[in-house]
């Protein structure tokens, strides 16, 4: 690579699902995220919660089980070492599993959400984590008024939070080097994320063992599992650099 450790004072990580499936955790889309009859495109939606919530809940609470029992891999971990190198640093992850964050990520910015957290319908935002895989009662109600709570995700057709996107966004024209892992780069917004990076001329690393439709236009391709070839690859860079 062209740019040394040395010439970087600002660095951002987009990562996507192909990172997580690497611990383990299922996509949950698609014929394999079937659950009972149900696909996740018809329930994780607003529509879907309220005309059912205890349905939804359920679900939810199934796929906490399931990523519960999964660990942080190699590529996680390396990137709590590239950000304790690195003062500039953001970490912008369309996951909902909290695997960053387990694997000690400080500066994170979720644009999904997180599947362990759950906010209030009724918008009184109290702020409460429960990583426990089964919850006590179906739908849970929110501490601070009684309303019913749900996941604290983005569904489908709701908009991405403003404050994220923003951050994401602003940490995009200003790094000088960007990490893109595991990500499709179809769903959008995230997708154009590493074309803003790109266009205010940061250097950009995709990881990705298929190609996407980023790949074109990135300035390096490591086409093999992130788990192995993240630790590689910054090993390398710091050696070289």
């Amino acid at each position: 690579m062209n740019i040394s450790v040395q010439d970087v004072s600002s660095i951002m990580v987009l990562t996507g699902a192909g990172i997580s499936a690497e611990s383990g955790v299922p996509t949950f889309r698609g014929e394999d995220g079937l659950w009972r009859q149900y696909r996740a495109e018809e329930l994780a939606t607003p529509r879907a919660f309220y005309r059912d919530p205890k349905l939804v809940w359920e679900w939810y609470d199934w796929r906490r089980g399931l990523i519960g029992g999964c660990q942080p891999n190699q590529a996680h971990r390396t990137l709590v070492e590239i950000e304790a190198r690195f003062e500039d640093f953001v970490l912008v992850t369309q996951n909902v599993d909290g695997l960053h964050s387990l694997a000690g990520s400080r500066k994170i910015v979720e644009l999904h959400g997180n599947i362990w957290r759950m906010r209030c319908t009724q918008m009184c935002r109290p702020s409460w984590e429960d990583r426990s895989a089964v919850l006590r009662a179906l739908p849970p109600r929110c501490p601070s008024c009684g309303e019913m709570a749900r996941p604290d995700v983005v569904w489908f057709g709701e908009v991405l939070p403003g404050e994220a996107i923003e951050t994401a966004d602003t940490a995009a024209r200003r790094c000088q080097l960007m990490l893109v892992i595991g990500t499709s780069a179809l769903v959008q917004p995230a997708a154009s994320i590493p074309l803003l990076a790109l266009q205010s001329g940061a250097t950009v690393v995709e990881f990705n063992p298929q190609p996407t439709p980023l790949s074109d236009h990135v300035d390096i391709t490591v086409r093999e599992p992130a788990a192995e070839s993240l630790p590689r690859w910054w090993a390398r860079w710091l050696v070289e650099s």
